[in-house]
């Protein structure tokens, strides 16, 4: 096994449950936030979902540190419920328990990332 799987399985095993595609839309629904980690050459492709907050990868902990001076409107608490969306959920996994390590204790990520949310035919625009 890589190095890189290696870390995948045991950064899965800290994060425990992982949301499918309509338990990220509950999410949502009830005031949680999604987060659009892809590159923008992705959500051009292939489309984005509606009300995901966008924030690149490289952004993301400063974006979404509550207590952070350049947070996001959207980061209020450390309490908020929040899903990252990758292409296939790899790279949300890691960006998902960094997040928790900035203390947002509810955050996950969404299992095969944007392509499962569109193939559960969930809206996309």
């Amino acid at each position: 096994m890589s190095a890189i799987d290696e870390l995948l399985a045991r950064v899965r095993s800290e994060l425990g449950h992982r949301v499918g595609p309509r338990e990220a839309a509950a999410v949502q629904e009830a005031g949680g936030l999604l987060v659009d980690i892809r590159y923008a050459e992705l959500r051009e492709r292939d489309g984005i979902i509606p009300g995901a907050l966008i924030v690149e990868r490289n952004e993301l902990e400063w974006r979404l540190d509550p207590t952070g001076d350049h947070r996001a409107p959207e980061a209020t608490h450390h309490a908020l419920p929040v899903v990252v969306v990758c292409n296939e959920g790899y790279a949300s996994s890691l960006a998902a328990l960094s997040l928790r390590e900035l203390g947002l204790h509810r955050a996950t990520d969404l299992e095969g990332g944007f392509q499962a949310w569109r193939t559960a035919g969930l809206p996309v625009g």
